[in-house]
């Protein structure tokens, strides 16, 4: 099995994950679709929502042989959360 290469910088890639996502993507998923993920192929536009990273990736790749891959947690600024939470909300 051949590994998978990105085709862009990582600020290209990020680039134009969010501007499909905010233009093609946002307003077909986000309604009853709040903390589920979007994986989003940057290059077809092609997209599929999942509970998780790897169902979301596994149904993209059954349409695409070999998509670059953007991640969203829809509803969320980012897909997972890293570190410790903020004193207001650990109290």
């Amino acid at each position: 099995m051949a590994v998978r290469q990105p085709r862009y910088s990582k600020e290209e890639f990020a680039q134009r994950g969010d501007a499909l996502y905010e233009s093609e993507v946002r307003q077909q998923v986000e309604e009853g679709n709040h903390g589920r993920i979007v994986a989003i192929d940057i290059e077809t536009g092609a997209f599929e929502v999942a509970d998780d990273l790897l169902a979301a990736s596994k149904r993209l790749l059954a349409k695409a042989s070999d998509p670059q891959t953007w991640f969203v947690r829809i509803g969320h600024p980012a897909v997972d959360h890293f570190g410790a939470r903020s004193l207001k909300t650990a109290r």
